[in-house]
């Protein structure tokens, strides 16, 4: 199961008691989740009014981080195309995969100084993310645009021979080339109607050269045949031969640009590999960012949502529960006769509690605004193969 819950208690006596009762009621006795100590390190606090502001926008920056995360991830998919059942294994976090990533957190000290403040080191997530989302909109443009360019390319000596690219299904002696008033065209007929094209294609104008029409080459629905006649007669032979259902497609035999044709191609898809790897390496690099840094977010929110909730100085234990799905609904019942009385505070008029009761609706991961619990509660769903970006 992909969804984790991230959850604080206030400290009893000590956090360690806090842990223990918790984990014996929850996961020991009852067998409802397995639980991990979250650690969030000692973080700078700030004023209460600086903790009430940054409370909503760690809710905004959370769906951010959480939403160019999922792109990252949804586009190494596209990217790997027909390996994509390989998707799940290049999904890593600080090279580790991702559920020994949050449930062994660890602070990144260098990237988030924890002495900076709060909202400083949101800032550095804030920037960081918007630069890999700026990033590879770049790097997506430019690629996709190769493969489609690739695609249609392909598609042209793939397609029905209404539409395909016919320099690969022609040779020079099919043609009448270098000729004052010679010239040959090539004609798409519908396979019922082949035997019409043979008997009389001869009498669709005037001035065609007997005998010259040769099959060249046929699929599921169409044969290709070329006919030599007079360059005078063109027009006229193009006109009735569409009454007749036949298509002249056009087509001029120059061996220069048929080569320069398949040279493109061959370049293409050159360019594609040669692009391909670095473009899954940047996107397994900064998907790990990306990753890292939500978790970061969900830790900065969680120590907020603390503070503001249990009061200070800050005495409060972090865990991360991996609920059972068959028991959510007796978790979550042993969880509120654990914490229950909690609630109890919010008529107290505490700072903290009134604080937190104007921040109810942030929208944090979209999961219901009416979803809140006498307990700091964010839930984390780290799937990232099936889910939408």
């Amino acid at each position: 199961m992909s969804e984790y819950w991230l959850i604080s208690a206030p400290g009893d006596k000590t956090c360690q008691q806090t842990w223990e009762t918790m984990n014996n009621l929850t996961s020991k006795q009852n067998n409802l989740c397995i639980n991990y100590k979250f650690h969030i390190p000692d973080l700078k606090v700030g004023t209460l009014d600086q903790l009430v502001g940054l409370s909503d926008d760690l809710g905004k920056l959370d769906t951010y981080v959480e939403q160019i995360t999922r792109k990252v991830a949804s586009y190494l998919g596209e990217v790997l195309e027909d390996q994509r059942d390989k998707l799940h294994e290049n999904l890593l976090a600080n090279n580790t995969d991702l559920p020994s990533y949050i449930t062994r957190f660890q602070w990144d000290m260098a990237k988030y100084p924890i002495k900076q403040s709060l909202r400083n080191i949101a800032d550095i997530i804030s920037k960081q993310v918007g630069q890999i989302d700026a990033d590879l909109k770049t790097k997506s443009t430019a690629y996709n645009n190769l493969k489609g360019n690739l695609q249609n390319l392909e598609k042209k000596q793939t397609g029905s021979l209404m539409t395909r690219n016919l320099a690969d299904l022609v040779k020079k002696e099919h043609f009448i080339l270098d000729s004052e008033y010679l010239t040959t065209l090539l004609v798409i007929v519908p396979k019922p109607l082949a035997n019409d094209w043979i008997n009389n294609y001869e009498k669709i104008s005037d001035m065609i050269v007997p005998r010259s029409s040769t099959l060249i080459k046929q699929d599921a629905e169409y044969c290709l045949f070329n006919v030599h006649l007079f360059k005078k007669v063109v027009e006229e032979f193009k006109l009735h031969a569409r009454e007749r259902k036949f298509v002249v497609r056009d087509f001029v035999y120059n061996e220069e640009e048929l080569a320069a044709g398949k040279n493109e191609i061959t370049k293409l898809v050159t360019d594609k590999k040669k692009q391909f790897g670095p473009l899954v390496r940047w996107l397994k690099v900064n998907f790990s960012e990306c990753f890292c840094a939500w978790i970061h977010v969900k830790a900065l929110r969680v120590f907020v949502e603390s503070v503001l909730r249990y009061g200070l100085p800050v005495n409060f234990q972090a865990i991360l529960i991996q609920p059972n799905k068959k028991s959510i609904k007796r978790l979550r019942d042993q969880l509120n006769h654990l914490y229950g009385h909690l609630d109890g505070s919010s008529s107290g008029g505490g700072g903290g509690s009134s604080a937190h009761n104007t921040d109810l609706d942030i929208p944090g991961l979209g999961f219901g605004q009416s979803e809140y619990y006498p307990y700091v509660y964010y839930k984390l769903v780290i799937d990232m193969v099936d889910s939408k970006a």
